[in-house]
């Protein structure tokens, strides 16, 4: 396992830190997940009648969970302990938090030079909104990508996913491991700030050099549904293809396939009423049903692929190849539905195999407590520096 041996100490919540860690994990990372009293607010988000929220259970697999109250000098002496140790430190904290706690980068610093230390927040440790309490909507929104989520009117929808989140999740693993290589090669840890609202606004690359040509704020037309050869169809069962033949090539395998090579030269006319060729083709989609126009898109090398539920695309033929998706048998939660988050690609899949159950809260303090409580007894002995704030 790639990552096997590192120590991970995660002192976030919710959902895009736990998913930065799992994805660690995954890699075979050692995590220890540092809850406050009560627990991570997601062990009880969404979960009625359940014993935990489907966040929690589906993003803290194969971690170690310790509860520390921060505010007690006790606790921060642990915590303190546990950084000591590290080789990566994850915090959601806001700005200025994990100094008044006495977990901040200087601390950890202080106590391992060698320490990668992730701060992972919404809008980042700098600027006029540091300090500002967001969520992945609002990020969404003001990074621009909910202009580019809308609905037929041009409206801008909530999407039933994330996104920021996750991609916050991926930039930090990114700078992380990025970090680690760079701490081979100099033997010295840093400090790394990541703001989701940052990831999002690193991915107009594309849209901001189409804007600067064309005005256009929504990136490439030839890429935005508004060319027959590269849309969304609807079947006769109201389901949805996904037709993706942008090369000339695999549009002209569409039209033989369907026995219309005369509608070849409208490669790249517009989707409108008025052309009759994209009237046709949607004829034709809307004649047929999803599970026609699946094995037709696989028999026939066209860029055409079903719109899937995730149920559908989980439990696909594609997917269940790749045992993405796995059944995690726990004592503590029943039997849960994971996914692999494929961190290393797919080289890393057979890794699931052995995983642990989500942690009960504080199930490993003991643990815990007597892996690493000599050496705080020793270091408390010298006299510590830390006060009661």
């Amino acid at each position: 396992m790639w990552l096997k041996d590192l120590l991970v100490v995660d002192f976030t919540r919710l959902l895009p830190g736990p998913y930065a860690t799992l994805r660690l994990a995954d890699l075979g990372a050692r995590v220890i997940k540092v809850e406050p009293p009560g627990g991570d607010p997601a062990r009880t988000l969404g979960a009625e009648d359940r014993p935990a929220g489907a966040v929690f259970l589906a993003n803290n697999r194969s971690k170690e969970s310790v509860m520390l109250d921060l505010t007690r000098i006790e606790d921060r002496l642990t915590a303190q302990e546990l950084m000591a140790r590290a080789d990566v430190i994850i915090e959601s904290f806001r700005p200025d938090v994990a100094k008044r706690l006495g977990m901040s980068y200087d601390e950890a610093k202080r106590l391992n030079s060698r320490v990668v230390y992730c701060s992972l927040t919404g809008y980042g440790q700098t600027g006029a909104l540091r300090k500002l309490a967001g969520h992945d909507l609002n990020y969404m929104a003001m990074s621009g990508m909910l202009s580019q989520l809308t609905d037929r009117e041009g409206r801008p929808i909530v999407p039933h996913f994330q996104f920021a989140d996750h991609l916050g999740a991926f930039g930090a693993v990114e700078a992380i491991l990025a970090a680690l290589y760079r701490r081979e090669q100099t033997g010295e840890g840093c400090y790394l700030d990541v703001s989701m609202m940052d990831v999002l606004l690193g991915m107009w690359t594309t849209h901001a050099l189409t804007t600067q040509f064309s005005e256009d704020e929504n990136g490439l037309e030839v890429l935005s549904g508004n060319v027959i050869c590269y849309r969304l169809y609807e079947t006769s069962d109201h389901r949805f293809v996904s037709l993706g033949a942008l090369e000339r090539k695999f549009w002209e395998n569409f039209c033989v396939a369907v026995d219309h090579p005369e509608w070849i030269p409208a490669h790249m006319t517009r989707a409108t009423d008025e052309n009759p060729v994209y009237c046709a083709l949607r004829d034709l989609f809307l004649a047929r049903d999803l599970i026609y126009w699946t094995t037709f898109g696989t028999s026939n090398d066209c860029c055409l692929q079903p719109v899937l539920t995730v149920s559908e695309a989980l439990s696909s033929s594609y997917a269940t190849a790749k045992q993405i998706s796995y059944v995690l048998a726990t004592e503590a939660w029943g039997d849960l539905q994971q996914v692999c988050t494929m961190a290393g690609g797919a080289t890393v899949l057979p890794m699931h195999r052995s995983v642990a159950a989500p942690p009960r809260l504080d199930e490993n303090r003991l643990h815990s407590d007597m892996e690493f409580k000599p050496l705080m007894q020793e270091r408390h002995a010298k006299g510590s520096e830390y006060k009661r704030e």
